[in-house]
């Protein structure tokens, strides 16, 4: 299989990207990415791919449309270089939020982006935790969305913390605080909060327990502003240690100062999203999603089932 598939890497998961290779044995492939200065992209590939399964890692997070289209400019590419299938790895699939017409007149920009990577060439997507599970239906070739809760779950019982309630910052959030509150067979929270307009979100009150450790999870953190008035909310309300988790650290504008000056004992996040030294802090905790795709990719390749790779994890 080793001499069959190539992982290549682009700008925003260099890292992710190595791993994933390292432990399938194999080196990162030869492909060299170019930003012109009028903002035109050009990506070089520097070996034979003819006939190969390619995988590209890609997250398309910030600066969210440069990556993305660096993704459709390898594609291109490696079709044209008779690449034999070409999967799209991308952990953290942005655009992810505008899924739907939630007012009049909007953009739905995740069939739009599904489109473009059809169009493309890209033959698969391997994603992590989709803002929205309908997004898998905006395609038309096969979607394979991993969940990153196992390895938040694998974190946390290591860490063997008692008297615990899980809850969700939102209503919309339940269904993934009671998965996880059925592997440590402890209550749930949910947090009733509103938002009167984007990165902004106002909390109403707490649903369920209070006065225990709590794990505040979350598909993403974005500002923080959510998660951290909830953080607030629960100490308030007398909670003993609060932990934030989430799967993808989007991390904008003042999130780093918010997360790192709150209540929060620790803020444990995976790393779909490669965080720069410079906004790392002391109570941040990066779970690696590498082997999870890894094993992804090559039940892929031997075409075995894809949801086989959860076994190792015991959740």
């Amino acid at each position: 299989m080793r001499n069959k598939i190539t992982v290549f890497s682009l700008s925003s998961s260099k890292k992710l990207a190595q791993d994933i290779a390292s432990i399938l044995g194999t080196k990162v492939g030869d492909c060299k990415v170019h930003h012109f200065a009028d903002g035109e992209i050009l990506c070089e590939i520097g070996e034979s791919v003819r006939g190969k399964d390619v995988f590209i890692v890609q997250s398309t997070s910030n600066p969210v449309t440069e990556n993305l289209m660096e993704i459709l400019v390898l594609t291109d590419a490696l079709k044209r270089a008779s690449a034999r299938e070409i999967t799209a790895v991308i952990p953290y699939f942005g655009y992810a939020r505008q899924d739907r017409k939630a007012k009049p007149r909007p953009p739905i920009t995740s069939k739009l982006v599904a489109d473009l990577l059809t169009t493309a060439g890209v033959n698969r997507v391997v994603t992590v935790d989709l803002h929205a599970a309908q997004i898998q239906g905006f395609f038309d070739i096969p979607v394979d969305e991993m969940q990153a809760l196992p390895l938040l779950i694998k974190y946390f019982r290591k860490k063997k913390v008692q008297d615990l309630c899980v809850v969700s910052p939102d209503h919309g959030g339940a269904t993934r605080a009671r998965k996880m509150s059925e592997a440590f067979d402890c209550p749930i929270a949910i947090i009733d909060k509103r938002r009167p307009k984007p990165n902004v979100a106002e909390v109403m009150g707490i649903i369920g327990n209070e006065g225990k450790n709590c794990i505040l999870i979350d598909d993403m953190i974005d500002t923080a502003g959510t998660i951290t008035a909830g953080v607030d909310i629960l100490k308030q309300k007398g909670a003993k240690d609060v932990y934030i988790a989430c799967t993808h650290g989007v991390l904008s504008g003042p999130a780093i100062e918010r997360l790192s000056t709150c209540a929060a004992k620790e803020v444990v996040i995976t790393n779909t999203i490669e965080i720069p030294q410079e906004k790392k802090f002391d109570k941040l905790v990066s779970v690696s999603v590498a082997g999870l795709l890894a094993h992804t990719i090559e039940n892929i390749e031997n075409d075995l089932p894809v949801s086989d790779v959860f076994t190792q994890y015991d959740c």
